[in-house]
């Protein structure tokens, strides 16, 4: 039983929420208390941003009053509070808020997140970047420029728009150009492939099986991760590594795909799979299946302090992506990759980093689209 100072202690409230639209294409989410404590968060969604300002906007009213310590509770306020549940939007925008009560616990008790979820089971944590380039060239002066940051490992994507079914000249392009990539790092450098979805299953099996000399890493979304048969076809049929999960949403939208081991790694986005704590039940499930984590994060500086704190206390972490270290302007503190292409596990309160305000203001955007990809006779096809 609580008595005295104890029991009379009023909770701690979120007093605001402030959104902000940062460039290039990320949403910031501030949430401020009645104890002068305040955290962040990042419910970045390519392309939807202002649809998840607006999500925010329509949850203002139960999150403005709550505990922000109550993470848990609030979390299913705002998921099963909606009637139609789920989806990019609003899981995105509960995300953001949950990062930033976590932000928030943890700086209220002076330890990093990680400490809260268990404790770092590692003492350094492995990054990768992606890049690209127009021309083979200019892919790997990319890849070395990352490499010259420290970097041990890349991503790029191997082709543009394909048909379903293609001809020999797309698949020896993209050999050409994977292999001219490898060529050129060596083999110390791993080098992931992400097909953004835009294969079916028989063509990613042909490119995939034709990569398999460049040794790449891993494979991620060789199919749209709607079609389960996909991926398990495309796993069974390959030798390589298949990834999948930034356009999952939850543990029940990974629950398939774990279940019945369609993947060899799982890559939820805790810019929009739930946040912190939602990450942790993903990667706990597949981990119960042999499944490596791989968070996937090609957006903000946020989002790379939020998964930074899961991968430091997640046993099956295998690697961690980042789109930024907040070395623009965006933190105080930016991140620094070691010349080992690890960061060493964050200790400050918190997520552990602090947000240029100031900067963020005055580097609004207004909106961005994602750009449109077409197939030689004018279909519109996967991004």
């Amino acid at each position: 039983m609580l008595c005295g100072k104890e029991a009379e202690r009023n909770p701690m409230k979120i007093t605001k929420i402030t959104p902000y639209l940062v460039q290039p294409r990320w949403v910031f989410l501030k949430v401020e208390t009645d104890e002068g404590i305040t955290g962040w968060g990042e419910p970045s969604l390519e392309g939807q941003a202002n649809a998840v300002v607006g999500a925010l906007k329509d949850m203002e009213g139960r999150i403005v009053g709550a505990d922000p310590t109550r993470i848990e509770r609030l979390w299913q306020i705002l998921y099963r509070g909606m009637f139609y549940r789920g989806g990019p939007v609003t899981v995105s925008a509960i995300s953001g808020v949950e990062q930033a009560c976590w932000d928030i616990l943890g700086k209220s008790l002076g330890v990093p997140v990680h400490t809260l979820l268990g404790g770092a089971c590692r003492d350094r944590i492995r990054m990768y970047r992606g890049i690209g380039g127009e021309s083979d060239a200019e892919l790997i002066e990319n890849a070395q420029k990352a490499v010259a940051q420290g970097f041990t490992a890349v991503k790029t994507g191997p082709t543009a728009a394909v048909d379903m079914v293609d001809g020999a000249d797309v698949i020896k392009a993209a050999v050409k150009r994977i292999e001219g990539l490898r060529a050129a790092v060596g083999d110390g450098v791993d080098i992931a492939l992400d097909i953004h979805g835009r294969l079916s299953p028989a063509m990613s099996i042909q490119l995939i099986e034709s990569l398999w000399d460049a040794k790449p890493f891993f494979v991620e979304e060789p199919v749209l991760p709607e079609s389960i048969a996909g991926l398990v076809r495309v796993s069974r049929a390959v030798r390589t590594p298949i990834a999948t999960g930034e356009r999952l949403f939850t543990k029940w939208g990974f629950r398939d795909v774990i279940e019945q081991e369609a993947v060899a790694i799982v890559q939820p986005d805790l810019c929009h799979c739930g946040g912190i704590w939602e990450g942790r039940k993903i990667a706990a499930m597949a981990e119960a299946r042999f499944i490596a984590i791989a968070p996937h994060n090609p957006l903000g500086p946020l989002c790379t302090a939020a998964s930074l704190q899961l991968d430091a206390c997640t046993p099956n972490f295998l690697i961690q992506e980042t789109g930024s270290l907040g070395d623009a302007g965006y933190l105080t503190e930016p991140f620094r990759v070691e010349a080992d292409g690890c960061i060493p596990v964050p200790q400050k309160p918190g997520l552990g980093v602090e947000v240029d305000e100031e900067y963020i203001k005055a580097h609004p955007f207004e909106t961005w689209t994602n750009p449109l990809y077409e197939t030689p006779d004018g279909f519109i096809t996967e991004w």
